[in-house]
């Protein structure tokens, strides 16, 4: 079960620490290369990352054609993450490993709630994309109302596209207004703002937007929707962390860190975590402030921990999303 960190309360915005921010590109740009040669885990290590990799999903299904059955399916595989004899074989039964959440569109979650509380899951946490996703450009009280929507449908969390224009033009003021009324409009569900990275232009601009949400509110960073050309890399990861890292040394609050967009090998969330672990700390490879966007990685972890128990790998088709629920 996610237990939720401690919300940020939000701060006034500090134009002088935005204002200051410069990313140095090329130290970032080798920081990331040096961390792509890291030697990863192996053997009862490796399991152990890939399992806490599981539990850090966001599980994920944002397609026009979505529909209660398989957002159903979705739930069930959220709720047994991982297949129940490779649970025996691991002796892991006793740690209820579920993903970290499911995230859906506004009008799925009443499936999702529907689903979890027939299966007796219902403490998974139910995220919701909101705010015109994945472009946000619907006027403010529109984007206002999806979330408030979304909430009264049953969403615990709310991932929220930034107006990216405002980020493009150096409104910095006005991006601030934007996330704060979001929040507001979020309750008591937590907020994780996409900012899109690849939309962004620069890491500078990444850095600032990063630093302007933190500041008005959001409880979460998230590199992209998964729709842009370019979404999770690690320079803008390393951007993103280093912005997080300064924000609980000026303020003493701590924000949660979300990839999404390409994420999908198991390879991947072991880079990933070891990352968050070097950067930032052990707290930061735990659901309460590292998620994972993700639709098909699961497969490709239950593949690597069906090789780990069998020493030998199995066909994909064997991992299908809808799992093996037990009603």
């Amino acid at each position: 079960m996610t237990t939720p960190h401690e919300r940020n309360p939000g701060y006034p915005l500090d134009m002088g620490w935005v204002h200051s921010v410069r990313v140095n590109l090329p130290a970032i740009n080798r920081r990331a290369a040096e961390h792509k040669k890291r030697r990863s885990v192996k053997k009862k290590w490796q399991a152990a990352w890939l399992l806490r990799a599981a539990s850090c999903i966001d599980l994920t299904t944002l397609s026009g054609s979505d529909t209660a059955s398989n957002v159903e399916r979705l739930c069930f595989k959220a709720a047994t993450p991982i297949r129940q004899d490779l649970v025996a074989a691991l002796d892991i039964g006793d740690l209820g490993i579920t993903t970290g959440a499911i995230c859906v569109y506004p009008e799925r979650v009443p499936d999702a709630v529907a689903a979890l509380e027939r299966i007796g899951a219902s403490h998974i946490p139910i995220a919701a994309v909101a705010t015109g996703f994945p472009a946000g450009q619907t006027p403010l009280k529109d984007r206002i109302s999806e979330i408030k929507q979304a909430v009264l449908y049953g969403a615990s969390e709310i991932d929220m596209v930034i107006p990216r224009q405002k980020v493009l033009t150096g409104d910095w003021e006005a991006l601030y207004d934007d996330v704060k009324a979001c929040r507001a409009a979020c309750g008591e569900a937590r907020l994780k703002c996409i900012l899109a990275t690849g939309d962004l232009g620069t890491l500078t601009n990444v850095y600032k937007a990063s630093v302007v949400a933190m500041l008005a509110g959001t409880d979460f960073i998230k590199t992209s929707t998964g729709k842009e050309g370019v979404n999770a890399t690690f320079p803008v990861a390393f951007t993103m962390i280093r912005a997080i890292r300064e924000f609980q040394e000026k303020t003493g609050t701590k924000i949660g860190f979300k990839p999404a967009g390409g994420v999908r090998s198991a390879k991947d969330t072991l880079s990933w975590l070891s990352m968050m672990k070097d950067e930032l700390g052990d707290e930061w490879t735990h659901p309460e402030l590292f998620r994972i966007g993700a639709s098909s990685l699961l497969g490709d972890i239950e593949r690597q921990l069906y090789h780990y128990c069998n020493g030998k790998y199995a066909a994909g088709h064997q991992f299908p999303m809808s799992g093996n629920p037990t009603y």
